[in-house]
C-alpha cells in the first residue's frame, strides 16, 4: 500500500479559495468580496458575493462610490457577500458554522453573523481595520464570543483551469 499524497491544500486554503472564486462573480468595479460558510464537519453550506439584490439590475443601479449624490453611489444598494451567503442558505440553522470572507465584515454584516449563530470567522484582508465600522464589528464579535482570525496564506500558488 502506498502513502497518501503530500502537499494537498488545507481546509482554510480550500474554503478561502471558494470565497475568492465567489468574489470573482461580483460586478463591483472597485471591490470584489466573496464569502463561504461551512459546517463544523467541513461541508459547504452557502456562498455569496457583493452585488445588488434580486430584481435590481446591475446595469441600472450605480456602481460609483464618490458621485457626491448618495443616491447615485453603490452604498445604499449593494448587499455584502456575508449577508448574501447568510440569506442564500436554505438548510435551516447556521448555528456553530464557520464563515470565510475575503474582507473583514462591516458592522452590519457582523450583526447578521452573530444573529445567525456563526461561531468562527476567517478573513483574508482587514484593510479597513481603523474605520469605525470595523472597530464596531470587532467589539460586537468579541462581546458575542465569535472567534475570528486572519487567513494565513501559505504562499503556495494554487491554480485552477477553466
Amino acid at each position: 500500500m502506498s502513502d497518501k499524497r503530500k502537499g494537498y491544500i488545507s481546509w482554510d486554503e480550500y474554503f478561502m479559495g471558494v470565497a475568492k472564486l465567489s468574489a470573482m462573480r461580483s460586478k463591483d468595479p472597485n471591490t470584489q468580496v466573496g464569502c463561504c460558510i461551512v459546517s463544523e464537519d467541513n461541508k459547504i453550506l452557502s456562498m455569496g458575493y457583493n452585488g445588488f439584490p434580486k430584481g435590481c439590475s446591475d446595469d441600472e443601479f450605480p456602481w460609483s462610490r464618490d458621485d457626491g449624490d448618495p443616491y447615485n453611489e453603490k452604498y445604499f444598494y449593494v448587499t455584502h457577500s456575508e449577508l448574501n451567503a447568510i440569506l442564500n442558505y436554505r438548510g435551516g440553522s447556521l448555528e456553530g458554522s464557520k464563515l470565510y470572507v475575503t474582507l473583514f465584515p462591516c458592522n452590519e454584516c457582523a450583526k447578521a453573523i452573530i444573529q445567525a449563530g456563526i461561531k468562527t470567522l476567517v478573513y483574508e484582508s482587514d484593510k479597513y481595520a481603523d474605520t469605525p465600522s470595523t472597530k464596531a464589528s470587532k467589539r460586537m464579535l468579541n462581546a458575542a464570543g465569535v472567534r475570528y482570525y486572519q487567513y494565513n496564506a501559505t504562499g503556495r500558488k494554487i491554480e485552477y483551469y477553466v
